[in-house]
């Protein structure tokens, strides 16, 4: 998540410290874990006063929320080239590569991992953002299924877990590496299933 500098606009400023915000509780989630980060130290990180903070967010989750929500809308949208294997080889990879190399899935882990010591944050997680996610990975398989690629009576909904759950498992449950050949598999796999039945 890029900050970009508006000029000429009166919500400019206000913009630029947002986006300055919420880069730098990335960062410091990253750097330090989940308890390492406070809003002292992401208005220093970010140069702007604990007040404009507080004025923003009512706490440091609000924060990280945003921060996650906007990098997954950024990052994980998936794109629409007309053929469902080229769309999902793609989402797999790049959802795999978010969530264990970059900055917004330390994010992510470390919000998952909090949110198993509170229920308030495990509801909002899911319900207010990881469901929006859930929105635009199901676009591949829509618009294959508009298309006619898929079959129209197909469980878009269970289709997705075969897809996206083993990416998150891995992720969140053995550790182990999410490899381009990995998600390869994974929607080679749902092709060879689900096509030209």
């Amino acid at each position: 998540m890029k900050s970009t500098t508006h000029r000429g606009n009166r919500h400019g400023r206000s913009e630029e410290a947002r986006q300055a915000v919420l880069e730098a509780a990335d960062d410091l989630l990253a750097e330090r874990g989940f308890a390492g980060v406070t809003i002292e130290g992401i208005a220093a990180r970010a140069g702007v006063a604990k007040q404009t903070i507080y004025r923003w967010w009512p706490s440091k989750v609000d924060v990280l929320l945003e921060a996650f929500t906007e990098d997954m809308a950024e990052h994980l949208t998936p794109q629409d080239t007309g053929d469902l294997g080229t769309d999902i080889r793609a989402h797999l990879a790049t959802l795999a590569e978010f969530l264990t190399t970059s900055d917004p899935g330390a994010v992510f882990r470390a919000l998952t991992g909090q949110a198993q010591h509170d229920p308030q944050l495990a509801a909002r997680l899911r319900d207010d953002h990881l469901s929006h996610q859930r929105d635009r990975d199901r676009l591949p398989l829509q618009r294959a299924i508009e298309r006619g690629e898929l079959p129209a009576g197909l469980d878009v909904e269970t289709a997705l877990d075969h897809l996206v759950g083993p990416i998150y498992y891995r992720v969140l449950v053995t550790g182990a590496p999410v490899p381009r050949t990995f998600t390869d598999d994974l929607a080679a796999a749902f092709l060879h299933r689900h096509q030209h039945q």
